[in-house]
């Protein structure tokens, strides 16, 4: 398998307060773990700055325009309850969005057979004309309408496996049949959404939540009976992850006990099923994961998974 990660030091400019979880660490920590022999072939790419049209194919106009005036020119605002901003924050989620947006390029064209995202800030939280829990603009849902509008892509997947609910990427794919969202996710816990009960105008949203502190076998049973489920149903032409890590057991903001070896079987399960139905595209985004040692480890195997098919 050909797989390239996108990368661009700008997502390191992304400061935050001291304390916050979000940090650039998160990105370091995954970096040294890249530098394994391992990943020796892993071909690493430089993201480029999206154009600011894209943001407007998941969000309103309003919703950008007011990211860019909670830019501050020094030190940090704080834009919300867990969001923040600093001077380069605009830049680094611009280029998430690019970045995001050339993965499904070359994955479309058969320049690469998958792409990871390695990108700062998150995306999932993101809502049309909200910015919340620590995400400016939804990258994944911007990859989704732009493999559509330009690719012409009719039915996207997108999996996410984030602690947290993905209420921003629900929220934008609600009423679009053509794109299901899936997710499992710990509740109760932020953001308060992700019920069984929440499915979308046409079944098209299917949510997995799991009990606090359940473990491998609770998580992959789900997975294999309401995601799997689902996915099979509505054969992908495209399958996206939002590859949330926060999961894991040794995360300081949940209570799921997942080991890193559950992000390389779940990872197994959907290449098998782009296999079937999309030709293998598959592009994996970055969202949570807030230990670095448990983050290193889930992301590294997660990579490597993809690498080696």
């Amino acid at each position: 398998m050909t797989t390239q990660l996108y990368e661009n030091p700008i997502f390191l400019e992304h400061i935050v307060p001291e304390g916050h979880p979000e940090r650039p660490d998160r990105l370091k920590a995954l970096n040294l773990a890249l530098e394994h022999p391992t990943f020796a072939e892993l071909t690493r790419v430089k993201a480029s700055r999206a154009d600011e049209d894209l943001v407007l194919l998941a969000h309103t106009e309003d919703h950008l325009h007011s990211i860019k005036k909670w830019i501050p020119e020094e030190d940090i605002n704080q834009i919300e309850a867990d969001t923040f901003a600093s001077p380069l924050s605009f830049d680094a989620a611009l280029t998430a969005v690019g970045a995001a947006v050339a993965a499904v390029d070359a994955v479309l064209a058969g320049e690469a057979d998958n792409a990871f995202v390695a990108a700062r800030p998150p995306g999932h939280h993101a809502e049309k004309d909200r910015p919340m829990g620590f995400c400016f603009f939804n990258t994944i849902a911007i990859a989704a309408r732009h493999a559509q509008r330009t690719h012409g892509v009719e039915r996207v997947a997108i999996v996410d496996w984030d602690v947290h609910h993905g209420n921003g990427t629900q929220d934008i794919f609600w009423h679009d049949p053509s794109v299901l969202f899936c997710s499992t996710h710990q509740m109760p816990l932020y953001p308060g959404t992700g019920a069984r009960e929440e499915t979308g105008v046409r079944n098209n949203i299917v949510n997995a939540p799991l009990s606090p502190n359940s473990g491998s076998e609770h998580f992959r049973d789900a997975f294999r009976t309401r995601i799997l489920a689902a996915l099979g149903n509505f054969r992908p032409d495209l399958v996206l992850i939002s590859a949330g890590f926060d999961a894991h057991y040794r995360d300081p903001l949940a209570q799921l006990n997942l080991m890193a070896e559950d992000f390389d079987w779940a990872t197994g399960r959907l290449m098998e099923v782009a296999g079937k139905s999309s030709g293998n595209r598959v592009v994996s985004m970055l969202e949570g994961g807030y230990d670095l040692e448990g983050l290193a480890e889930s992301a590294a195997m997660h990579i490597l998974r993809l690498m080696r098919g």
